[in-house]
């Protein structure tokens, strides 16, 4: 069976007090997430992993949360694989007029989750090339 693709837009939000890192992708309909440590994975309804949420993310990445303040831009791909979720994240921020890779271009930010669920995840692939802030 051919593996499911889905290509939108994005937009992320960086809540400085609570230090919660959120991407999700535009219009598609919430059905479920799936939580892990400082981890929360959004699900739609058709299946596709639509967005992220990183708990404490200052302390997950070791950067200060002055530069998740100013995010300027960055990219999303998440795939699920025989019910294995990877979630990819690569993000620039500006710290004193100076860009930032987040989550280096050649490391990004990966993290793989095992899904518990008794139903499958059907294989797919969610991609937001670009955001920008």
């Amino acid at each position: 069976m051919k593996e499911k693709q889905l290509n939108g837009k994005g937009e992320f939000l960086y809540d400085f007090k609570h230090d919660i890192l959120t991407f999700k992708m535009k219009d598609r309909d919430y059905k479920e997430s799936v939580e892990v440590q400082n981890f929360c994975i959004d699900i739609d309804t058709e299946n596709f992993v639509t967005g992220v949420r990183i708990f404490d993310v200052s302390k997950v990445s070791g950067l200060r949360k002055l530069i998740f303040r100013n995010l300027t831009h960055g990219e999303f791909k998440s795939t699920v694989k025989d019910n294995i979720i990877t979630v990819r994240l690569h993000f620039i921020g500006k710290l004193r007029n100076r860009l930032i890779s987040i989550f280096p271009e050649r490391e990004n930010f990966t993290q793989q989750i095992v899904t518990k669920s008794k139903k499958k995840i059907e294989d797919s692939t969610a991609i937001v090339p670009e955001i920008i802030a």
